[in-house]
Formats: structure tokens, C-alpha cells, sequence
């Protein structure tokens, strides 16, 4: 894709992202685990991450918008290109098919086919256990279920840390173009095929920090008590759990652009949720509508004229957004957070145009908080305690 193409596929799958609404086979360690995150593109954030014996580097989307381990696997008739080599299972010393009847293979979502039939997991022909795992922007993987070596390095320059009988999926079929760098995706939300919840005690702490797109360093994604953000300017939220899905939820009580207060109508329960691997914050329409208005009357500018089903409030250029107003979002609790232009603005065409980083939700969408407006925090997932955290911070620099 150009880089126009790749701004545009971000709008759209933050859009398509939000619409959709312990098992533990990984070892117990109290060592420090932790790993380089890095800014792909203007899509998402990817993390370093070994499989297999002997280990092979992949780097993967980090989303904690699902549950699924995968990476694109050997042979590979339909995968999308990548610049490292795809991984070959028969290369690897610990590599396990899983058979139909497994639990991991039950726990896999059903599935609608091309027919709009819903559908469980397939048995291959040797009784594996074949998936098909399905996002809500349409992209897909399809492949084969098995256990497999997961780790990661040694932050001191030791031993790595190796997580064994990581469920994991062997992806030969996949339509999910999150740029060549990309060898896969890493699902960090609450499902027991995820890997914070395959990483036993050390997976109910998770933090990270979200250097600019456009920046070449990396910062760290922690686990395990290492991930504990502290000292001034931390804040936290409740963290809200539904029994109808696994993303992580938070309670938006308002918006202040400015002097003026936007309050949320729905406030409890969890009415918007977290998640890494969408671009762009989605806000209940009629409360993005009063945001928006505010945000252009603050900046004063010529906005351009055209408004498309990715963005709603556009610019020629950064310079053209000289006014940026105060900017809040309120959480339940303590948790206010001030956004500034890099969490509110993203470069949208290869015009260099900069447009709005939040976006109304349709029809049954459900509001979510993007990775643009995580940009430069320690983000702090405590799954125990049920409480995110976040601090200010510069996150080029972690």
C-alpha cells in the first residue's frame, strides 16, 4: 500500500474494529520479562517475540483487542508479505499440532462462513485442530493450532525467558495487512488463548509505553510486577470485565475541550474500551459531534473541504493547527488525562493533510479508546486488582 493507502486502512479499521462487540499451559517464573515495542508504520505497534526451538525472532502486532497468538507459518499459499521468512513449524524441535478434541481447541470463537452459517473449528485430516479467526475489519487468519516455545530476552543480557505449550496459531492463510514488518499478532486481551493469560501469574500485570508513530526508537512492553507504574502523575481507572467479551473496559464520564465539559450519558458498566491495535478513538456520535465543534472553533483554521467516511475534521498541514485547545478526557476515578496535538492530530494523506485522531461511532458501534491517544503514556494493566493506570511519559525514551 502507499503511505496514503496505509493511513486510510487505519481510519478504516478503527472504524470496523469498534462495531463488533485460565487456561494456563505457559510456566510460572518470577523473572523480569519484558520487551521492545516499536511504531509500524502509521497502523499499529509491534513487539518483539521468540518461537519456537531454537528461538526465531518475530516481530507481531500487539492487541489487546484479542485473544489469539499467531504468526504466518510455512507453507504459506496465501500470507501477506513480510520481510523476515515465514516460519517453518518442521524447523522447530518443540512444535506440537493440537487435536480436535483439545481444550484449547474447544475455547477457539465460532465463526460465520462465506454462506453467513455459523461454524465451530475444523479437524484436519490427521485429527489437527484447524482455526479460523476472524477481526472485525474482515481481516482473517486461517491455519493450524499447536503448542510451541514462546520467549523472550533476557533484559540483563542472561538466560531468556521461555514460556513452553504456548497455544499458539500456525497461520497459512492470512488476510491481515499490517505492513512487511509484521510477521503476525500478539492478542492481549482476556480470552484463555491469549498470552497474558497463558503467562499464568506474570500475565496479570502488563504495562507499556507508545512511542510516536514516525519515531525509529523502540520503548518496552513489561509483565510481572516490572510492569508497576509509579511516583507523580499517575492516575488510574477502574478496569471493567463483561461476561460477553474480553476487552478491557473503562468508564468515560466526560470530555473537556477547553473550558467546556462534555459529559457521556452512559457512564457505568463500562461504556468505551481500550485498544492497542486500533488507530483512532471512536466517541458515541452525539458526544463527538459537541467535541468537534469545539476543537474547530478553538483552532480557528481553514479546514479542508473534503469529509469522508474516515475522517470528519481535516487540515492541509500541521502548521495549519496552531490553536490546539486544552484537551482532557475524565475516567472514573482520578484518572484525567490531557491530550496534546500529537494524541489528537494524525497525518492522513501523503499531502500531508493532519485530521482529527477520533472519529464517531455508527449505528450499535461501541466507543473505543485508540493507540493514538496513548501516545507518550505508561499504559497499566492490573487484571488482579481490575485497575488501568496511566503516567506521562516519553516514551522514546523507556
Amino acid at each position: 500500500m502507499t503511505h496514503s493507502e496505509s493511513l486510510q486502512y487505519a481510519a478504516l479499521r478503527s472504524r470496523a474494529r469498534a462495531n463488533r462487540f485460565r487456561h494456563s499451559s505457559m510456566a510460572e517464573t518470577s523473572e523480569l520479562v519484558e520487551t521492545d515495542v516499536f511504531p509500524n508504520d502509521v497502523i499499529n505497534y509491534l513487539m518483539k517475540i521468540f518461537v519456537g526451538t531454537p528461538p526465531v525472532e518475530r516481530w507481531a502486532a500487539l492487541d489487546t483487542g484479542s485473544d489469539l497468538i499467531w504468526f504466518q507459518c510455512s507453507p504459506c499459499p496465501q500470507c501477506n508479505p513480510q520481510n523476515a521468512p515465514f516460519f517453518d513449524p518442521k524447523s522447530s524441535s518443540t512444535y506440537v499440532s493440537l487435536p480436535c478434541n483439545s481444550t484449547p481447541c474447544e475455547a477457539l470463537p465460532y465463526y460465520y462462513d462465506a454462506q453467513g452459517q455459523l461454524e465451530s473449528p475444523k479437524c484436519g485430516t490427521s485429527n489437527e485442530c484447524t482455526y479460523y479467526y476472524t477481526y472485525a475489519d474482515n481481516t482473517y487468519t486461517m491455519g493450524e493450532l499447536a503448542n510451541e516455545s514462546i520467549s523472550f530476552e533476557a533484559s540483563d543480557g542472561g538466560q531468556a525467558v521461555a514460556f513452553p505449550n504456548t497455544v499458539f496459531g500456525c497461520g497459512h492463510n492470512n488476510n491481515a495487512t499490517y505492513g512487511r514488518s509484521s510477521t503476525g499478532l500478539v492478542g492481549l486481551a482476556q480470552g484463555s488463548l491469549s498470552l497474558v493469560s497463558q503467562m499464568g501469574n506474570v500475565g496479570r500485570k502488563f504495562s507499556y509505553c507508545l512511542p510516536p508513530f514516525g519515531h525509529q526508537s523502540t520503548s518496552k512492553l513489561r509483565f510481572g510486577e516490572d510492569a508497576t507504574i509509579s511516583g507523580n502523575g499517575v492516575v488510574s481507572t477502574p478496569l471493567i470485565t463483561r461476561s460477553d467479551t474480553n476487552f478491557y473496559f473503562l468508564n468515560l464520564e466526560a470530555i473537556v475541550v477547553g473550558r467546556r465539559r462534555v459529559p457521556l450519558t452512559s457512564q457505568s458498566d463500562g461504556n468505551i474500551f481500550i485498544d492497542s491495535g486500533t488507530t483512532l478513538t471512536k466517541l458515541p456520535s452525539s458526544v463527538y459531534n459537541q467535541v468537534e465543534a469545539l476543537v474547530k472553533q478553538a483552532i480557528g483554521a481553514d479546514q479542508l473541504s473534503f469529509r469522508n467516511i474516515y475522517n470528519h475534521l481535516c487540515y492541509k498541514n500541521a502548521s495549519s493547527i496552531q490553536n490546539v485547545p486544552n484537551f482532557m478526557v475524565h475516567f472514573t476515578g482520578e484518572a484525567e488525562l490531557s491530550l496534546n496535538r500529537q494524541n489528537l492530530f494524525r497525518y492522513f494523506t501523503s499531502e500531508d493533510s493532519m485530521c482529527f485522531a477520533m472519529i464517531p461511532t455508527e449505528a450499535g458501534g461501541m466507543p473505543v479508546y485508540g493507540n493514538v491517544a496513548h501516545i507518550n503514556f505508561e499504559v497499566q494493566y492490573d487484571l488482579d486488582r481490575k485497575k488501568l493506570s496511566f503516567a506521562p511519559a516519553e516514551c522514546t525514551k523507556q
